[in-house]
């Protein structure tokens, strides 16, 4: 055909060897920018390749096709994103704590993790030998490494609130609280309590959690991601949060005769009635905040969910 290409004004031409025979007039349409060219085969039937040569001479990727004003202009996009991440990136504030921030939080959690691993060993191997035995005695062999552990978690509020983690500060504060109102003022001031079966199963579901919740946030601070590490850092929630708040309910439900009896914590006011606020009272409300917080965390822990094993969207191009 004659036409206007790299050679100039000229006639250009190419030539393809079909595997089979085709029709001798093909169907050629021509616009402004482009030569259409439809091939009919003789014989309506299936060929093993376009050509009788065995190595195709053309394979284009028509989902990458660019002409000529496409590529200039993907070119062009490409530049200006790359000058707009060079001056949003110049702009920002460099943080020169950094690494002794990520540095701070991969020892806080690998401690935690260290001890929570030394409590669920400890229990499941005198579970073993021990069978229900080791249920009185729980409390008098794990309760000093668990009080270490809740009381460092005690920083996790502050990490929240002074901007170390993204993590919310309300559900934080909910299960830290929580928990060490457990094991602090419930089982620390009531020696009959610390020989309840219960104190077993709290401190188990305890640390089930947290042995896969620490090294998930070990590898998030060195930006790696262990995808059975992260489903079962949001899985194994769903049955161990439910039955560690039901493990606690019990404990506190167990622990009301003995308040009352004892009058522990309880606060007389001076008053002509001699009204006494029973601390077994307040202990019939906390069930109810129990409760509530245990739905605050469980819906945040479902968002969370969501938002790292949920289907992903897809981009639009």
């Amino acid at each position: 055909a004659q036409g206007h290409g790299a050679k100039g004004d000229n006639i250009y031409e190419f030539q393809i060897e079909f595997l089979e025979p085709v029709e001798p007039k093909p169907v050629c349409r021509v616009t402004q920018r482009q030569l259409n060219i439809t091939v009919q085969k003789k014989e309506s039937n299936w060929w093993e390749r376009l050509t009788k040569q065995e190595k195709r001479p053309l394979s284009p990727d028509f989902d990458r096709w660019l002409d000529e004003s496409d590529a200039e202009m993907e070119l062009k996009e490409k530049e200006e994103e790359k000058i707009n991440k060079m001056k949003i990136e110049s702009r920002a504030p460099k943080d020169p704590f950094k690494h002794l921030k990520k540095g701070y939080l991969i020892m806080y959690n690998l401690v935690q993790f260290l001890g929570f691993s030394w409590i669920f060993v400890n229990m499941t191997v005198r579970l073993f030998i021990l069978g229900k035995d080791s249920f009185y005695d729980t409390f008098h062999t794990i309760a000093d490494m668990m009080y270490f552990c809740q009381t460092l978690a005690l920083m996790e509020i502050m990490n929240s609130l002074i901007g170390l983690v993204r993590s919310p500060l309300i559900p934080a504060v909910v299960q830290i609280f929580g928990r060490n109102f457990i094991l602090f003022v419930i089982l620390g001031n009531s020696e009959e309590m610390q020989s309840k079966p219960v104190v077993f199963f709290i401190f188990y579901f305890w640390s089930i959690i947290e042995l896969f919740r620490y090294p998930y946030y070990i590898l998030s601070c060195i930006g790696i991601e262990w995808k059975p590490l992260t489903w079962l850092r949001y899985t194994l929630w769903i049955p161990f949060y439910p039955l560690g708040g039901l493990s606690e309910a019990i404990c506190v439900v167990q622990s009301i005769p003995i308040f009352s009896e004892t009058g522990e914590f309880s606060l007389g006011l001076p008053n002509p009635l001699n009204v006494t606020i029973q601390f077994s009272f307040l202990l019939q409300i906390y069930i109810i905040a129990l409760i509530l917080g245990l739905f605050v965390n469980c819906r945040h822990l479902y968002k969370q969910r969501k938002r790292h094993l949920g289907p992903k969207k897809r981009k639009m191009k």
